[in-house]
């Protein structure tokens, strides 16, 4: 092209798309270069007949070009139709492989040799064209692919997805077609679904209830091999058939080709994004980056980008984007009276964590998150309180009470609440604003997405989760300086249900700290491992053979899937040496438990049936969930008269139907586990509810408030089966009158026959039911307030394990 255009845009994608149709109708001179033959690559890709969402919803859509939801196929057509209309100047395969020049004066080469001279650039080039690979040994072998064109190619095979986000979601579901024949694997190497949309998610699980997705978290490839996919599982290795791998493992900007135009990116991480303005602008004036390659992958965020990005080279200064009203209200009880941009960039300035996001990244983070001011003093949370959500000090600070009359300072940028975000534990100490506080508070979902597009933010996070565990551990006699060795050299390791991180007789050079999940001890007794206790998320163990220098005295295997922080022996050692309390206080525990297994020791010929029972019973219910429970209910059957009280006083608590199953479940000696709620440290049944009715209260209970929609998505997710679909029967008489006149069915869960004869042909809708723990009813759990003998005991694991009971037993 001769003359030079007002701005170019390369790629077509919908941001590209988005820009040059609003470019067009404002009469900017313009081409849109895209190296296929087509437009919008990425989508084209698609598979085909594959629905497209137009989420967010509550976002508007402003662009020149027409979206919403529907197939691949007629969101196409639809913009080759606008591209028309808008008579936009396309100049296809125009593969880009230069770009020179200076703001008004730009030089852009093609493959062809073709050069187009331009005022301004705005990269919408994506990143699907460089796909993160395949990590594990065998990665080169021919039946791995990183796309699926079309599901009918794929027949009567073997198929693993690795990678839960959308794509690999809607692939999974599309080769899943019961008609096609394939066996389905799709692999999450996590336990939430934080970057997929939610009704994929929900498609997802309808597809594993229905035996068509064989869904598989916290696992990932080991090893590649032809016909055979090995996983890490948490539960160890296993071996599976695999005809085909579709690796959807996300992709990354073109890191060389746009650090060769001079513009600068957020860090060095390979997931890192070019920085930019709030008006798209680079490091380099003049070009503007939109879309994927800024950090908003989601097609209604980047036509809105395209068609802001056109407006703000048009020197339209007073635009602001789609979604600034939702923020406007986030931040409108903030006391500094500041538009959105000078807020989104005070927070990102003054936490630590937002140093790598983007100004684009901040908007969306932000739509899921909370901001709020405390006054100095006041309580942020209490200890023992259930919560996963993450807080940033965005200006003041904040107070832990690691003690009686103990506090310790954290300070503006810095974070807390992440130990309860990273192990799903009630929080370990009670918060409060040390000053007059700004706190910003993100849920946990947007939490997880920050740590899974954000690498720096993710390892800031992990460090402070060490360091102010350590700092829990030694009640406040440690600082983040004196951890700084330690926490340098420390290493994040996974370890599948009933591995062993430590073994009796082993020699001990690390201390291990218990980053999520639990553990339990184990002593080798005449030939027979006897449990000694339970170590929940936030212990540590096996300072006593690094500090006596003798080799280690008892086993730590892992109750549930969990994570451990190995730290150096070495620096561990050279960490209380600094600080003559802590090792004197370390040194008078580690005593203790030496005295505690001189004490099974000396006592086992007396015991050792106890012991043996006590063992036995403790392995039992951590198969059982225990592990992961907050609160269980157990039946001890040598006092449980089976009158059912219990589940009565449940139903009439509940609206006639009750939250228990006294007879299902599993029992072992005289401990039964009846079907009711464990009240998870992170509750499956929270993962995927499309309403969001289903929430942890003050008092650690999952409950569901109103709202219900019986999509069946948490009956599908509990893996205790505890959660079933049910509509609320008719009201019954009152217990006098079935006293005395005969009348209703009596206490407890009507019968179905009753039910369905008060109805007739009325069939009222089935909502979700589970244990709330009685939520509101005075006195507590109405299962142990009407047990008339004491049977029924709710506890939690760490009351439950305890080398207490073990005496008790014992004696």
């Amino acid at each position: 092209m001769s003359e030079t255009v007002k701005v170019a845009i390369i790629g077509s994608g919908p941001a590209g798309l988005s820009a040059a149709a609003r470019a067009a109708q404002l009469g900017l001179s313009h081409v849109l270069l895209e190296k296929t033959d087509h437009l919008s690559d990425t989508i084209f890709k698609y598979q085909k007949g594959k629905r497209v969402l137009a989420t967010p919803d509550r976002l508007d859509l402003r662009s020149d070009c027409r979206f919403g939801e529907g197939a691949r196929e007629t969101i196409l057509a639809n913009w080759d139709e606008d591209a028309a209309a808008n008579k936009l100047n396309i100049l296809y395969n125009a593969e880009v492989v230069e770009v020179s020049g200076a703001k008004g004066a730009f030089l852009i080469k093609t493959a062809k040799g073709e050069t187009i001279a331009a005022e301004t650039i705005v990269l919408a080039i994506g990143t699907q064209g460089n796909p993160n690979r395949l990590r594990c040994p065998g990665n080169e072998l021919p039946h791995i692919i990183y796309q699926v064109d079309d599901p009918e190619d794929f027949r009567d095979r073997h198929i693993t997805v690795v990678g839960s986000g959308d794509a690999g979601i809607e692939n999974a579901l599309g080769v899943a077609e019961e008609a096609l024949g394939n066996r389905v694997t799709i692999l999450n190497r996590s336990k939430d679904f934080a970057r997929a949309k939610a009704k994929n998610v929900a498609d997802l699980m309808d597809a594993g209830e229905n035996g068509l997705i064989d869904i598989r978290t916290e696992t990932q490839p080991k090893l590649v091999e032809e016909g055979w996919l090995t996983l890490d599982t948490p539960n160890g290795e296993e071996r599976i058939a695999c005809d085909t791998i579709v690796a959807r493992l996300g992709s990354v900007a073109p890191r060389a080709f746009v650090e060769a135009m001079g513009i600068a990116f957020t860090g060095p991480d390979r997931e890192a994004f070019p920085k930019l303005s709030p008006t798209f602008e680079t490091t380099v004036p003049g070009i503007y980056v939109i879309g994927a390659l800024a950090g908003y992958p989601l097609i209604k965020h980047c036509m809105n980008q395209g068609y802001d990005v056109a407006e703000f080279i048009n020197g339209n200064d007073a635009l602001t984007p789609a979604d600034e009203k939702d923020l406007a209200a986030i931040f409108a009880s903030l006391p500094y009276d500041m538009p959105v941009s000078e807020w989104l960039e005070f927070l990102r300035s003054h936490v630590r964590i937002f140093a790598d996001v983007s100004p684009l990244q901040m908007r969306e983070f932000m739509l899921d998150s909370k901001v709020a001011f405390y006054r100095a003093g006041e309580v942020v949370f209490e200890k023992g309180e259930p919560g996963s959500s993450l807080f940033a000090i965005a200006e003041g600070e904040a107070l832990v009470e690691v003690g009686p009359g103990v506090t310790v300072p954290i300070e503006q940028g810095s974070i807390f609440g992440e130990v309860g975000l990273i192990s799903g534990r009630k929080r370990g100490a009670t918060i409060r604003a040390g000053a007059d506080s700004i706190f910003v508070e993100l849920s946990r979902t947007a939490a997880l997405k920050l740590m899974a597009a954000v690498p720096g933010a993710k390892r800031a996070i992990n460090r402070i989760s060490l360091e102010r565990q350590l700092l829990q551990i030694f009640k406040g006699g440690l600082t983040v300086e004196d951890l700084a060795p330690v926490v340098d050299e420390a290493e994040v390791i996974h370890v599948p249900a009933g591995k062993a991180v430590v073994e009796e007789g082993d020699d001990g050079d690390d201390v291990y700290v218990i980053r999520s999940g639990s553990m339990v001890v184990e002593k080798d007794i005449g030939g027979k491992p006897i449990f000694l206790r339970y170590l929940p998320a936030g212990s540590y163990f096996g300072e006593m053979a690094v500090l006596s220098g003798e080799k280690r005295n008892a086993t730590v295997k892992a109750a549930v899937g969990s994570e451990v922080i190995r730290l150096t022996g070495a620096g561990f050692k050279a960490m209380l040496a600094a600080r003559p309390q802590v090792r004197e206080a370390t040194e008078a525990a580690v005593a203790e438990r030496a005295a505690m297994n001189d004490f099974i020791e000396s006592r086992k010929a007396s015991y050792s049936s106890a012991v043996d029972l006590y063992s036995d019973t403790a392995g039992f219910i951590m198969k059982e969930g225990l592990g992961e429970a907050t609160d269980a209910l157990l039946i001890d059957e040598n006092l449980c008269v089976g009158c059912d009280n219990c589940e009565k006083a449940c139903a009439d608590s509940h609206e006639g139907l009750s939250r228990l199953d006294r007879e299902a479940g599993k029992t072992f000696a005289h401990l039964h586990v009846p079907t009711s709620c464990r009240h998870c440290e992170h509750p499956h049944c929270m993962a995927d509810c499309p309403p969001n009715v289903i929430h942890r209260g003050p008092d650690g209970e999952v409950f569901m408030e109103p709202g219900c929609i019986g999509c069946g998505n948490c009956m599908r997710n509990c893996p205790y089966g505890v959660i079933r679909m049910e509509a609320a029967p008719p009201p019954k008489p009152g217990l006098l009158s079935w006293l005395l006149l005969g009348r209703g069915p009596g206490p407890g869960e009507p019968s179905p026959k009753w039910t369905k004869k008060q109805l007739g042909d009325e069939k009222p809708k089935k909502v979700a039911v589970k244990c709330d723990m009685c939520k509101g009813i005075a006195g507590g759990p109405a299962c142990v307030r009407a047990c008339p003998t004491g049977a029924a005991i709710r506890v939690s694991p760490e009351e439950f394990l305890s080398i207490a009971r073990l005496e008790e037993d014992a004696g």
